[in-house]
């Protein structure tokens, strides 16, 4: 029997939702109908681009449309909150881009309604969906790590490392006040909480301003953070986080350590996973479906030897997600709204912490 389609709108003109468009044309039951941009010259440079019939100048538009199921916001952070609700109460399933929100209570408040109503949700975590992350998550539950005492990594990037450079993410007023652990951290924290299985618990963050002014406007969002965290009970770890780093352009190290075997796996580097011993020789364990765990090879479209990375991590997402829609019994193995808020709660403590100048708690779940 065939898959029943499913029709799609896309909020946001920019790089992800080209980012969206393509890996939504992969599945082969989504029609992307429509695409809203912040203005109508906008969405219909972006639509005339994608062979895409419908540009709109207005998002509201696409939610008053009864025939368009699923809409995709790919907008700066701040709209977030408001175009998520928004569909929601009209009724959409919403793919909603990361951070969810700008604070917590939005994000609480957004999740709320999305539990009152039967729409699908989720927060575009994409980056767990690496075949590799995945494995290394099928590995710590079968107990290959043993007892995980040590998480550590970073998440680097160089494309703000001049004065003269220059993105909204840098603006507060449109990103939120954290930029630097909201835009890259979260998804460190939101990987390794999906490998680990546990949850960061308390955080003692340092965040530095480097360049206070860009473009001779006023900077205050963070262009670095260092992070000690409690994982768990027993796990200790270390994070930074960097977007003035030379010559990482985009280095999501992960680093796992446990009694019995550590792990490790770097974001530039896709389809390799260092696996460490004690007493015996290491391992570079190359991404081949025939050589995962079964779990971890469904996110792997291609065989060994064949590259598969960031755009691939989407597909895999989109494929979860919309499956959950044409099938009510399909399991929603992907990151929910309650994830988007379960970051938003980290986030909230790093910027405490840092305040403070000291150690706080992460609010539980």
């Amino acid at each position: 029997m065939a898959t029943r389609r499913v029709r799609a709108g896309i909020i946001g003109t920019g790089f992800m939702g080209r980012v969206h468009l393509d890996a939504l044309r992969r599945l082969g039951n989504v029609d992307v109908v429509a695409v809203a941009g912040s203005r109508i010259d906008k969405a219909r440079a972006f639509a005339d681009a994608a062979s895409i019939n419908r540009a709109e100048g207005d998002y509201r538009t696409l939610l008053a449309d009864q025939t368009i199921d699923v809409i995709h916001v790919c907008t700066p952070n701040a709209s977030h909150f408001e175009m998520a609700s928004a569909a929601v109460d009209a009724g959409k399933h919403v793919m909603c881009e990361k951070p969810l929100a700008v604070t917590s209570a939005e994000a609480a408040s957004l999740c709320a309604a999305a539990a009152a109503t039967k729409v699908r949700h989720a927060t575009c975590y994409n980056l767990r969906c690496y075949p590799l992350v995945q494995q290394m998550r099928w590995m710590r539950e079968a107990g290959e790590f043993g007892d995980i005492l040590v998480a550590q990594g970073t998440y680097s990037q160089d494309w703000l490392l001049y004065e003269t450079d220059w993105n909204w993410r840098v603006d507060a007023k449109v990103s939120g006040p954290l930029r630097a652990m909201a835009d890259i951290g979260s998804h460190w924290c939101d990987m390794l909480e999906h490998i680990s299985g546990e949850r960061i618990t308390t955080m003692c963050v340092d965040l530095a301003t480097f360049h206070t002014s860009r473009n001779h406007a006023a900077v205050h969002t963070e262009d670095y953070g260092g992070v000690l965290f409690h994982l768990g009970s027993r796990v200790r770890g270390s994070l930074t986080v960097s977007q003035v780093a030379a010559g990482c352009k985009n280095r999501l190290s992960v680093e796992i350590y446990g009694t019995r075997a550590s792990a490790a796996w770097n974001q530039e580097r896709p389809d390799e996973l260092w696996i460490g011993h004690r007493d015996g020789r290491n391992e570079i364990l190359l991404k081949n479906p025939a050589l995962l765990d079964p779990r971890a090879a469904a996110y792997a479209d291609l065989p060994g030897g064949h590259a598969e990375g960031y755009g691939d991590t989407f597909t895999q997402l989109f494929r979860r997600f919309y499956r959950s829609i044409t099938e009510d019994d399909a399991p929603r193995d992907y990151p929910h709204f309650d994830d988007g808020l379960r970051q938003m709660r980290v986030l909230d403590a790093a910027l405490a912490s840092h305040q403070r100048r000291g150690w706080v708690e992460v609010a539980p779940d």
